[in-house]
């Protein structure tokens, strides 16, 4: 996808955690798949299909994740924003505030996951033209599972439309049965999603401030929130543990190399 300047999408990336399910000291972005950071193919996902700048978001060991980076600095537009408290990723993303804010919240922003490798250009492609044909404020792409266990559940409207994603902890047994998940594969307009950001409330349980619940508080202001089933089950493994981790490495290199346009100066 190419996209002039004034269009270009811009990229949050979360990658403040520490993945403590992976016996080691080190972030889990960080890890290798390809034999890079897998953190590098969200990234190259991001580059290939056009976005102008990239907002990645440090905290845990926040140094080493910014070195497995440092091959894009002075080629390609990726900042930084700090996450100094594990605080959710609600939390997270409102850390970058600053970052858009010298923009004015202009255009559109992908939201996603540091610690999703498999990540494909084309499923990026399609959330983004369903985003912009249909003017949502937010738009997620959805997988379609087997086995749903642990993903929160897509709960759509007798008309298809996207009313909640459900938790599996609070879901009822008709809910348990659905396969559509969340795999946090996510595009705001910007100035909607840090507008809602603001208005996001602490999970009284986790204590913790969920990205999530900005898509009920944008329905709730009748704002349009697309659904579109985008991503292979395939992409969505998680990478929990270093058996995990050799799983996904293989399926990343059995691949075609993702394209990454020519480096552009700031």
């Amino acid at each position: 996808m190419t996209n002039n300047a004034s269009n270009a999408p811009s990229a949050i990336i979360l990658a403040a955690g520490k993945g403590t399910r992976m016996k080691s000291d080190l972030p889990k972005v960080v890890h290798p798949i390809g034999g890079r950071p897998m953190v590098c193919a969200v990234v190259d996902a991001c580059l290939a299909v056009g976005c102008s700048r990239i907002v990645v978001i440090v905290g845990y060991k926040q140094e080493d994740v910014r070195s497995a980076l440092k091959g894009y600095d002075g080629k390609y537009n990726i900042e930084y924003a700090v996450q100094d408290q594990q605080l959710g990723t609600g939390h997270a993303v409102q850390c970058c505030a600053p970052a858009f804010e010298k923009t004015n919240f202009a255009g559109d922003t992908l939201v996603l996951c540091g610690d999703g490798p498999l990540i494909r250009p084309v499923t990026l492609e399609k959330v983004l033209k369903r985003h912009r044909d249909h003017k949502a404020s937010a738009t997620l792409a959805t997988a379609v599972l087997d086995d749903a266990s642990g993903y929160g559940r897509i709960y759509r409207g007798a008309d298809g439309k996207f009313k909640a994603i459900v938790e599996q902890k609070n879901c009822t047994p008709e809910q348990l049965a659905i396969k559509e998940v969340n795999p946090s594969y996510y595009c705001f307009n910007t100035r909607d999603l840090f507008a809602s950001l603001k208005k996001v409330t602490k999970n009284p349980v986790s204590g913790e401030y969920y990205l999530t619940d900005t898509l009920s508080l944008l329905l709730d202001e009748k704002k349009t929130v697309e659904v579109i089933e985008a991503v292979p089950p395939e992409d969505v493994l998680s990478i929990n543990t270093l058996e995990d981790l050799a799983k996904v490495d293989a399926i990343y290199r059995s691949r075609p190399a993702v394209q990454v346009p020519a480096g552009v100066h700031r």
